[in-house]
Order: structure tokens, then C-alpha cells, then sequence
């Protein structure tokens, strides 16, 4: 076997449809050698369906990151596919349409926008740390950019900015255990996720004038890459970093 993940097993969450980063990351990991694990939230039925697209069978496991019975049970789940992990995707957000107004979002929908966006990385992190050990493994998570304010993106942008401080704390706590921790920062793509934020084309025309390198909205490819690319050895000594693969935009002046 041959490939940047060649004999790496790796669990992949968030696969919703099969234009999600995350469909796209399982599916560049299993064409570079990974066996993937993959977890699914709601109908599982239309989740395995999407499995069925990827270049080989993959095993759909039930996971609600705000159960905790869920999250306890997780890795003797996993073990009914493989008897451990390298790698770790996370790719779960949600906001309630009230997380998308900052002034009159009310802590219900703030508090659950943090938990499934932010608090979610480490939930998932810990619930996986018994079958990455003692051999260590990477964890790659998704965000968008959350250094600056975008328009309509309100307590998500809260919620992505936790979710940035997360990786880093989970690096700096795991370093010692072999867990590498880091982040793709992403630009935006016309997905699931993004009918439910309100404004999402002001948001994403951002890219049409401010992208050197290009962006198309309509291709997951370059960030599940970016994904696979930290999930292999070729990064050994990075973690807590954001990697940004939004054609450029995060470091545009005007």
C-alpha cells in the first residue's frame, strides 16, 4: 500500500452530503491509503448512502457530540471497525438561526451554537485519546477564520473563535501524548451549512475581488486537502496552527 496516509485509519465526522469538506477529505484519505471510520448525526440511512459514494466501503457510526452516552461509548464503537486511530476530522457546526443576530441572540441559541462548534473539538477529542494512544495521531478540525467580523456570521463567529482557541489548548495539553491538533481555515462554499446562515452570498461575494489565488465556491477539493495534508506525518511538529486555504483572502488588506 502507497499514499500520503498509507496503513493510517482515520475517523471522519460531518459528512452530510457529498460536496462537504468532509466527504471530500474521507474520500482524497482513502485514495492515499487511510481506512476511514465515518460518523454520521440524524437519518443514518442517507448518510450511508453518501458513504456509498466513496471509492470503498466505509462504516457509518452514530454520533450526537451533545450526548454524552454517545461520546462514552464512541471508542468501543470504533473498535467494532478498527482497533485504533491515527487521525480525527472534525467538521461539526451548528448555529440556531437566533446565533445569527448578535445584538438579539439569547444565550439558549449562543450556548448551543459553543457547544456543538467549539466545545465539540475537545468532547470528541477525549472521547477518541483511548485508541490513539500510546502511538498519538493527528486531530484536524475546520473553521473559518474567526480573527476578524463578518457580515451576518454574528455568534458563530463567536463560535468559531472558541473553536480556534479549543485547538490550541487541546495542543498544548496533548503535545506530550503524541496529539497533534490543527485547523484549516476554509473559505466559503455553497454547501448545507451555508443555506442556513442568513446573508451567505454578501458573505461569500467577499471572495469574487479578494481571492490572489482564486476561489471557486462550488469546490471542496483544495480544503479537503489541506485536511489530508495534516492528517499525515508530513507536518510531525506542528500543532495549534490554522492553515488557511481560502484562496488568500485572510490576508488581504482591501
Amino acid at each position: 500500500m502507497s499514499g500520503l496516509l498509507a496503513g493510517k485509519r482515520v475517523l471522519v465526522t460531518g459528512v452530510v452530503t457529498n460536496a462537504s469538506i468532509a466527504f471530500h477529505a474521507a474520500r482524497i484519505a482513502q485514495e492515499e491509503g487511510a481506512e476511514i471510520v465515518l460518523t454520521g448525526f440524524g437519518r443514518l440511512s442517507l448518510i450511508e448512502r453518501v458513504a456509498a459514494q466513496l471509492p470503498k466501503p466505509a462504516p457509518v457510526i452514530e454520533l450526537d457530540v451533545t450526548d454524552q452516552g454517545h461520546l462514552d461509548t464512541l471508542a468501543d464503537r470504533v473498535r467494532e471497525h478498527t482497533d485504533s486511530l491515527d487521525g480525527l476530522v472534525h467538521s461539526i457546526a451548528y448555529g440556531p438561526q437566533g446565533a445569527f443576530s448578535f445584538l438579539e441572540g439569547d444565550w439558549a441559541d449562543v450556548s448551543t451554537a459553543v457547544q456543538v462548534s467549539a466545545y465539540s473539538l475537545k468532547a470528541l477529542t477525549t472521547a477518541c485519546l483511548p485508541l490513539m494512544e500510546p502511538r498519538g495521531g493527528s486531530v484536524v478540525g475546520l473553521t473559518f477564520d474567526a480573527a476578524v467580523a463578518w457580515p451576518h456570521y454574528d455568534w458563530m463567529g463567536v463560535a468559531k473563535a472558541a473553536l480556534e482557541s479549543t485547538s490550541r489548548y487541546l495542543a498544548r495539553d496533548l503535545g506530550g501524548r503524541g496529539v497533534r491538533c490543527n485547523l484549516v481555515a476554509a473559505g466559503p462554499l455553497r454547501s448545507m451549512a451555508a443555506r442556513s446562515i442568513p446573508g451567505f452570498p454578501e458573505l461569500a461575494q467577499v471572495w469574487e475581488h479578494r481571492a490572489p489565488a482564486g476561489w471557486d465556491l462550488t469546490d471542496p477539493d483544495p480544503a479537503a486537502r489541506g485536511v489530508v495534508a495534516l492528517l499525515s506525518d508530513f507536518f510531525p511538529r506542528t500543532t495549534g496552527e490554522i492553515v488557511h486555504v481560502d484562496g488568500g483572502v485572510h490576508m488581504m488588506g482591501a
